[in-house]
């Protein structure tokens, strides 16, 4: 019984790796990334995001297509002039549909967090109360899940940093949590090659709080 379960890992695994090596896919998920980095304005979000989506319909064992398009329709409410509360909710729905592929995924749990933080921002003083605790949650839980994700660890310093101007603190644990996130990005700057489809966001958002902390 016990050789069999090993063995089932074992085939489980090899399935998982030849998904995330699958040139097809790797190129599709390339192309999209790069198409990322050129968006100006929401119609190009839109197609972007829906990229992502149609490269998801045709993996439905990969969660990275589902984690970019939330991504995008979280950036998308920061960005641009469109009803905010439901391109968030879209991202809800989609990092849920990520979370089903890889649950307890750190990425995933951070993005989600993160996506709180833009419902928070439309309405601080009606939503704050209820809503900050999740997202703190989120992003603790996150932390605990990989150490070494500094988009975790930034946006829980972002969280910080918010709590501490309202409440009238000092900003000293968020400052201590944006350099710790600066220090995981530059170790995760090292791992990233040609065909590197994991996220590598957030570096931006951790220099803005470090930058108060001057």
């Amino acid at each position: 019984m016990k050789k069999y379960i090993l063995t089932l890992a074992f085939s489980l695994l090899w399935i998982a790796f030849a998904q995330a090596s699958d040139p097809a896919f790797i190129a599709a998920m390339q192309k999209q990334l790069t198409a990322k980095k050129t968006i100006t304005n929401y119609e190009q979000s839109q197609t972007v995001t829906n990229g992502f989506l149609r490269i998801a319909d045709a993996s439905d064992s990969e969660w990275l297509p589902y984690y970019y398009a939330a991504l995008l329709k979280t950036e998308a409410a920061f960005r641009f002039d469109i009803d905010k509360d439901k391109s968030l909710d879209e991202a809800l729905e989609l990092v849920k549909k990520a979370d089903k592929i890889a649950p307890g995924n750190s990425e995933i749990t951070a993005l989600n967090g993160y996506i709180l933080m833009g419902k928070i921002s439309l309405d601080p003083a009606g939503r704050g109360q209820s809503m900050s605790p999740q997202a703190m949650q989120l992003f603790g839980k996150a932390i605990n899940l990989d150490r070494e994700n500094p988009r975790a660890v930034s946006l829980m310093s972002q969280m910080e940093l918010g709590m501490a101007e309202f409440f009238g603190t000092g900003p000293e644990k968020a400052c201590g949590m944006a350099r710790m996130s600066l220090d995981l990005y530059k170790k995760e700057e090292a791992k990233i090659t040609d065909e590197y489809l994991l996220p590598t966001w957030g570096k931006m958002q951790a220099d803005q709080v470090a930058s108060k902390c001057n």
